[in-house]
């Protein structure tokens, strides 16, 4: 909450279109793996909305445009520089080696879809998640889908609840973290079943 409190106290020096222009490019700059929280930076752009400076609506789309073309952008960067980047040791340092490797391990086992959904609600796995998805040369059609629709369900969810519940923030952050933990435990759980229908499935009709 500190970090929270000080973003809020330097955005509210702002005024105009400067508050929206500032929460844009933070969340642009999360998709490269910034370590900013981005839930938090959401946070603050419904307490902006809260107190009169921003309109939530106009805000909700700042957050969407924001998320997307940052998570497009590691996306891009996947796709055409991937390998490349991936030896860097500078470039190592933000997205370690282990964590794309598990991400693509991950692509290959459960398939695009579902990991780019949830992707969206694992913080530490977002940049790597996407990255890899451009290097594995994933579709940036079924990317934009899949990160859109869970981008459509937390974005406004975390702004309008801040928004209306502006005078209790201290409980809207705990109900927000709940309903982040309770989608992600949602996710997997879905996942599972399927694996488990699946793997039934070809047991009960082998293939001759």
């Amino acid at each position: 909450m500190e970090f929270l409190d000080t973003l809020i106290d330097f955005l509210l020096n702002f005024y105009g279109a400067t508050p929206y222009w500032v929460v844009y490019g933070i969340l642009l700059l999360c998709g490269f793996g910034l370590p900013v929280p981005e839930d938090i930076t959401l946070f603050a752009a419904g307490l902006l909305s809260y107190f009169g400076v921003c309109d939530p609506l106009i805000m909700t789309g700042v957050g969407l445009a924001g998320v997307l073309c940052g998570d497009s952008a590691m996306y891009y960067l996947g796709s055409h520089y991937g390998k490349r980047l991936s030896t860097r040791s500078w470039f190592q340092k933000i997205l370690p080696e282990s964590r794309l490797k598990m991400a693509s391990e991950q692509f290959k086992k459960r398939g695009s879809g579902k990991i780019l959904f949830a992707a969206r609600f694992m913080p530490g796995l977002r940049a790597p998640m996407f990255f890899s998805a451009g290097m594995l040369h994933v579709s940036f059609w079924s990317f934009l889908f899949w990160d859109g629709l869970a981008a459509l369900l937390s974005v406004p969810a975390i702004i309008y609840a801040v928004f209306y519940g502006g005078d209790k923030i201290d409980l809207v952050f705990e109900w927000v973290k709940k309903v982040e933990g309770g989608v992600l435990i949602l996710i997997v759980a879905v996942i599972t079943f399927f694996i488990v229908k699946w793997q039934w499935k070809k047991r009960r009709n082998p293939v001759v």
